[in-house]
């Protein structure tokens, strides 16, 4: 079976990955290609779905979201805590898994005790298990 994109469509994604913004002209010498079937390219993966967007990245301790928990959520109020975590600013990820519980709840707090009070809410929906981080080692990676 044939892929569906080729090493330059995977080179293009991959400089795009790390620098949203990098320039078609940065991107066309770096994959040794015109401007403009570099463009062409980019069009493409983004009609065809393989680019769903582009994001900003914020530095999380200077915006007071500097503490990583993962919270592990049995729960049978599976809506409501969907609801919840859709309205819950700290809340980055919200995860459907298998095992003994069934959510797993990615959050951003300026704090442990902001993490407390944010556990404290979803204590009514069932028992749950935190989790901090204490070092990111990797993040968004992306197997290009």
């Amino acid at each position: 079976m044939q892929s569906p994109i080729d090493d330059i469509d995977r080179k293009i994604m991959k400089l795009l990955q790390h620098q949203a913004r990098m320039p078609i002209s940065q991107i066309s010498q770096m994959v040794a290609m015109s401007q403009p079937a570099v463009k062409e390219r980019i069009m493409k993966l983004e009609e065809k779905g393989f680019i769903t967007g582009y994001r900003t990245e914020f530095n999380l301790q200077r915006l007071e979201r500097g503490t990583t928990s993962f919270i592990l959520m049995k729960t049978e109020q599976c809506q409501a805590l969907v609801d919840f975590c859709e309205q819950a600013p700290e809340v980055t990820d919200l995860h459907r898994i298998s095992g003994e519980f069934n959510y797993l709840i990615k959050v951003k707090t300026a704090s442990v005790e902001e993490l407390a009070d944010f556990q404290d809410s979803i204590a009514g929906m069932g028992p749950s298990k935190s989790l901090i981080s204490l070092k990111n080692l990797l993040e968004n990676r992306v197997v290009l």
